[in-house]
């Protein structure tokens, strides 16, 4: 098989009809035999039903059905495990991404001989505080870990067989599929596309910051060597302190006085001993998840019209 186009359904009951039709319609301008693998990740809505009512008009859709909502990128990277195609293309299915942006990364692929071709987002798309709490999170991504990920990336990218035969192997419970693509290696090249927007997202504050918490732990163990480096200056800082009220109280007989700055040091220290035992405990909440050892998603029923 020549292509496989892998997206997720959620909340995508008023789109997915569309993005079938323009995900086939890019499909066959590609050339060759493709699959459309559509995962539904528990979609409250009638998504699936409806993806199922197009498995009638042609036979090209594979359908997978998780058995709850295991997030995002847990689905995309079922879907990519799924594919079967030389060539496999992510995308979302909620039409803010083109399907026909396909030949363009095809194209590219071709061109530069690259394992994966994706989308980065000429202007990131949003209010301003998504602009700017996007280019916070890039900025604190790049000085904490060490593999080299495109800013402001889409969904839709493009990679050959080998590329998603490597990243079989990955079985982790925290993903965040950007650093794992880079993680992964392999010829990576970009291409810039400008992304529409629906007015709302499923991505919540709350789904934003656990993604971000995921992106970092799972891939860097700086910010636990940072909290040693603060403590240590804060060590520092306080035998400093102690050697100050010794002088005064010896070469100067005059003892420090004033409760203000008592209780500054105690909530100073205490904030930084409670920010020091909660990023412990995020790394070893990640050790609990993987040790565990559970799967990372359960499929309920695979519907495979293409055979």
């Amino acid at each position: 098989m020549n292509l496989s186009i892998v997206s997720t359904l959620y909340g995508s009951e008023d789109t997915v009809a569309e993005f079938v039709d323009r995900a086939r319609a890019a499909a066959r301008d590609h050339g060759g035999s493709y699959e459309i693998i559509l995962v539904n990740d528990g979609s409250p809505d009638a998504s699936l039903a409806r993806a199922l009512g197009l498995a009638e008009t042609d036979s090209d859709l594979v359908i997978v059905d998780l058995s709850r909502n295991f997030g995002h990128h847990r689905a995309l990277l079922t879907g990519l495990k799924q594919a079967r195609g030389e060539r496999i293309f992510l995308i979302d299915s909620d039409l803010e991404e083109d399907p026909g942006w396909l030949t363009r990364l095809s194209a590219m692929m071709t061109e530069t001989g690259a394992d994966m071709v994706s989308g980065v987002q000429k202007t990131r798309k949003g209010g301003w505080f998504e602009r700017i709490s996007g280019e916070a999170f890039y900025r604190l991504h790049e000085r904490l870990i060490a593999l080299k990920t495109p800013r402001n990336p889409v969904t839709a990218r493009l990679l050959t067989r080998r590329f998603a035969d490597a990243l079989d192997g990955f079985d982790e419970r925290a993903l965040f599929l950007p650093g794992l693509f880079a993680y992964a290696g392999f010829d990576h090249v970009t291409l810039p596309v400008e992304k529409g927007s629906k007015g709302s997202t499923t991505y919540s504050l709350r789904r934003r910051g656990s993604l971000a918490v995921d992106a970092i732990t799972s891939f860097s163990s700086a910010p636990m060597r940072y909290v040693f480096y603060l403590g240590v200056g804060v060590f520092v800082l306080s035998v400093l302190a102690s050697l100050l009220v010794i002088l005064l109280w010896t070469g100067f007989q005059q003892a420090p006085s004033g409760w203000t700055s008592l209780i500054v040091s105690v909530w100073m220290l205490g904030g930084l001993i409670l920010s020091a035992v909660g990023v412990t405990g995020l790394y070893v909440g990640r050790i609990f998840d993987e040790v565990k050892r559970r799967p990372s998603v359960i499929i309920r029923d695979i519907h495979d019209y293409t055979r």
